[in-house]
């Protein structure tokens, strides 16, 4: 969740016609801005490409502007793609998706009373020593408020912005047409396989109820492990739109990047050692790497120490047997170091096509240089160390190219994937150095016990 909300009120379009025209008048803006754009290049005597005058900056604030004010789905989405695509989207379309990531509008507070009326009952308010009507956070689906029950409890209410359950398909569809029409999204990247999986996820996470038996379900699993920390639910609080959990302090753990090496280092080693958990051990994951899904509960005695607090359960899914063991064999391939046993169960696992790895033999084999020179250096990966991504991204985009050799991983495939990718992004962003070939190899061995 964004916890920056300060000032950003407007209410949240619920109804299908006032949703289909804020997508509406978006697309104008951007013809309209493409017009001005272009007018103005050509009366300075250049010939502008069609991606310049769509790629341009106001075109993309009216994107991240519009987005953000419907919330839901719409917002959602782009904050996915943008998530998943990591180094390898343009830098234009990444610069626009990332305004996604920092902003969040609220509710008013009359459509607020509105949806809690509804929930609760209009006496809601006697039910409380306290509720703060301003948000404490506020994303794309729902908004957080700080409240105390009367008997000293203090909790975190989350509260589904009205409409959203019932706009996301279309939402969703919605997004994909404007991307793909505006050319905002690159014609090498295939969304559309991925579209019917992306209205299931946000469904799954529209499920208050589904999500606060996913919070109860971490709650135990890490009930030994005093290094994380998940809320407790609250039931009696708790509907179809309503999320109520025990309020659990912390930082956004983004500010961690001016901490000392030790601490951002310790963060994300306990990162990884979560997925490696949940991919290798528990069978289930939450796949929204979202990087305000987690906070920092900082040691004052020891400051080189500190928990991390979970949020946010709307996207944990199973994570199938086969799937698990996709992974174990690539990555035991890997930490061989063999490239034709990375190769083969790449393939196997369906990371990669047959046709791709037929037609373009010598970039996978350099990608693969690349990629096991990294997981088996000596020493602690330096995730702040990105000078082998450019070599990645070339090869990587070549292929894409090729549409002749286009392949889609399997769905749970990509979940987990998302999930991963969004870690090592964190983990970048920390600048943080984890011994991540000893975490990997502990796990496949069965030691689930942090490393480093």
């Amino acid at each position: 969740m964004d916890d920056d909300v300060t000032a950003r009120s407007s209410r949240v379009p619920s109804g299908r016609l006032s949703r289909l025209g804020s997508f509406g008048k978006l697309a104008g803006g951007l013809a309209g801005g493409m017009v001005a754009e272009g007018a103005r290049r050509i009366a300075a005597g250049e010939r502008p490409r069609m991606g310049d005058l769509m790629l341009t900056p106001a075109n993309a604030t009216r994107v991240a502007d519009q987005l953000s004010h419907l919330r839901g789905a719409a917002m959602k989405l782009g904050q996915m793609v943008s998530m998943d695509g990591g180094d390898f989207l343009p830098p234009e379309l990444t610069a626009i998706l990332a305004r996604l990531r920092e902003r969040a509008h609220h509710m008013p507070p009359k459509q607020l009373d509105a949806v809690l009326a509804a929930e609760w009952g209009k006496g809601w308010r006697g039910r409380f020593a306290h509720f703060q009507a301003h948000p404490v956070a506020a994303a794309s689906i729902g908004q957080v408020h700080r409240a105390r029950l009367p008997d000293g409890r203090e909790v975190a209410v989350k509260v589904q912005y009205p409409g959203v359950r019932n706009s996301i398909d279309a939402d969703v569809d919605n997004v994909a047409t404007l991307l793909r029409v505006s050319g905002l999204l690159p014609k090498e990247i295939d969304v559309v396989p991925l579209l019917r999986e992306a209205k299931r996820q946000l469904h799954e996470e529209a499920d208050y109820r589904r999500e606060g038996a996913m919070l109860a379900r971490y709650g135990a699993l890490v009930a030994d492990l005093p290094d994380l920390i998940v809320p407790a639910l609250v039931p009696e609080f708790t509907t179809d739109r309503v999320l109520a959990m025990t309020f659990v302090d912390g930082v956004a753990v983004e500010t961690l990047v001016d901490a000392a090496q030790a601490v951002r280092d310790r963060a994300a080693g306990l990162l990884v050692d979560l997925v490696l958990r949940e991919l290798f051990d528990w069978g289930v994951m939450q796949t929204d790497p979202n990087f305000a899904n987690y906070r920092w509960q900082a040691d004052p005695a020891h400051p080189d120490k500190g928990r991390l607090v979970l949020l946010d359960f709307g996207a944990a899914r199973a994570v199938p047997g086969e799937t698990a063991d996709g992974y174990r064999r690539l990555l035991s391939a890997g930490l061989s170091g063999d490239k034709g046993a990375v190769t083969r169960e790449a393939v196997a696992a369906g990371f990669l096509g047959q046709a791709a790895v037929d037609r373009h033999a010598d970039a996978v084999d350099r990608m693969l240089d690349v990629i096991l020179a990294e997981l088996n250096r000596p020493a602690a990966f330096d995730f702040g160390d990105r000078a082998f991504v450019a070599g990645l991204r070339e090869q990587g985009m070549a292929m894409a190219a090729d549409r002749a050799t286009w392949h889609v991983p399997p769905i749970e495939t990509l979940f987990v994937q998302r999930k991963i990718s969004g870690t090592a992004l964190l983990a970048t962003r920390l600048k943080a150095r984890v011994d991540a070939r000893a975490k990997i190899a502990a796990a496949l061995a069965g030691d689930h016990r942090p490393v480093g």
